[in-house]
């Protein structure tokens, strides 16, 4: 059997269907059926039970799906080996970014990265967390950016920064006139939030100490956007918590409605995560040089209280 033979078996155990996987592999149909089919006759065993739709693992085929999953890992890190020892930095790099990560942090290191590394081939997409974990495994991403600790196991995570949270208070709010707040100030029910699925949300609802506050409003809000949130925090219903870095994007007026937290600032982790297996390590590396050099200028905090991104059980 080969390797790519190898790729072929993971390709139809992901996506559940012949036509669909030799798609995604760049070969025709009957070409992957039968490189399927020659390692099946090779073994003198069932990798996938056709009889069911969509096309199922039998049982020795799902232990192989596994073992296939660790060759096929193993073999790439050969070309990286490799690359690393000529001191290539290059190919083809696919990076997930998180959307409350993304629209400030890629515009400060994308344009230096790629000046640097000129012959990487950046592939970027935006993704929630549950999506980015889910592409790592399957080997569809090499890297991403999100907020840690993710206690995943099969997963790495290189802390980058830390990064505090910042209140958006409108003037004559409850708390509008102190320089700097507290945790305990926060009120729940007050708080505009992040629809369900952004770990920004759960980080809040961790944050916050009454998180059983009766939510009472005649509207319910589900927007991904943290403008939406500081233009529905202008019209008095509410206020709403920001990651630093976004906050330096608000005008001059709005700055003035910023709130700083008292010392341990709640904060998130930031961290480049990626698979156990270390695939295109050298360009990880390149990626977390590139980005800790920049984002250490524009955040100099250092006595802060990690918030956990993981929603409650």
């Amino acid at each position: 059997m080969t390797i790519t033979q190898l790729q072929y078996v993971l390709a139809v155990a992901e996506y559940q269907n012949f036509t669909l996987a030799a798609e995604k592999c760049f070969v025709t149909q009957p070409t992957l059926s039968m490189q399927i089919q020659k390692i099946e006759e090779e073994l003198n065993i069932l990798i996938f039970d056709r009889s069911k739709k969509p096309i199922q693992l039998t049982d020795i085929g799902q232990k192989i799906v596994n073992q296939a999953k660790n060759i096929v890992a193993e073999a790439g890190k050969i070309k990286d080996i490799v690359e690393y020892q000529k001191g290539f930095i290059g190919g083809e790099f696919r990076l997930g970014i998180i959307p409350t990560i993304m629209p400030t942090l890629l515009p400060m290191f994308l344009n230096n990265f790629i000046k640097k590394y000129p012959k990487v081939k950046l592939i970027i997409e935006e993704l929630n967390t549950n999506e980015i974990i889910l592409r790592l495994k399957n080997g569809h991403l090499d890297a991403a950016i999100a907020v840690t600790p993710l206690e995943d196991e099969k997963i790495k995570e290189i802390v980058l920064y830390f990064e505090p949270f910042v209140a958006y208070v409108p003037e004559n709010f409850k708390i509008s006139h102190k320089d700097e707040i507290e945790i305990s100030d926060l009120n729940l029910g007050d708080i505009l939030l992040l629809q369900d699925g952004h770990c920004f949300r759960d980080g809040i609802l961790n944050l916050c100490k009454n998180k059983n506050a009766i939510f009472d409003s005649n509207f319910q809000l589900e927007s991904g956007s943290f403008e939406t949130l500081i233009k529905l925090a202008d019209e008095g219903l509410g206020t709403t918590l920001l990651p630093y870095l976004h906050s330096l994007d608000l005008k001059e007026k709005d700055q003035q409605k910023l709130r700083h937290f008292k010392e341990p600032k709640p904060a998130r982790e930031v961290s480049l995560i990626y698979p156990k297996s270390e695939l295109k390590i050298h360009i990880i590396d390149a990626l977390r040089n590139t980005i800790s050099g920049i984002v250490k200028g524009a955040i100099t905090f250092q006595n802060v209280q990690i918030i956990s991104p993981l929603p409650k059980k």
